[in-house]
């Protein structure tokens, strides 16, 4: 007994052009999860690496008005090596969270503490810290008056 259902079409077996079109639709789908790796998570916070050792420097910038700064630039200079003759300028500006992150800093300094100078416009605030200390710091900084 055979029934005809109005309005479906049958359904051919997917030779060539399944194949093909199957293909195309594995690398879309492939290029578009390629592309979501690239991009990355956009909860991740920004960060820098001076190389020069473990520890970590956390950065929470926030205004007068405890609102996120966007684009704060946090500064340092870590010296490093034979009487701490050589030196690596850092600098990373924060997310749109007031965030920012700098690895590789070195855990003992010749002549600690270490600064890290934060501006935005002419807003500017310093912290310090000796690594030897704490070797993960978290900063919580106002700009502004």
């Amino acid at each position: 007994m055979s029934m005809k259902l109005a309005g479906v079409a049958p359904v051919a077996p997917a030779g060539k052009q399944g194949r093909v079109i199957y293909c195309f639709l594995a690398a879309l789908l492939a290029c578009g999860a390629g592309a979501q790796i690239l991009v990355g998570n956009p909860a991740d916070v920004p960060s820098v690496s001076a190389g020069t050792g473990p520890c970590t420097a956390e950065f929470i910038v926030n205004d007068a008005s405890s609102k996120p700064v966007f684009d704060a630039k946090i500064h340092t200079i870590v010296k490093y090596g034979f009487m701490s003759k050589r030196d690596s300028e850092v600098e990373i500006g924060t997310d749109s969270n007031g965030r920012a992150k700098i690895e590789g800093l070195p855990e003992k300094l010749k002549k600690p503490p270490m600064e890290f100078t934060i501006k935005k416009g002419d807003a500017t605030q310093s912290v310090t810290n000796d690594p030897a200390a704490n070797c993960h710091p978290t900063f919580t900084v106002t700009l502004g008056k």
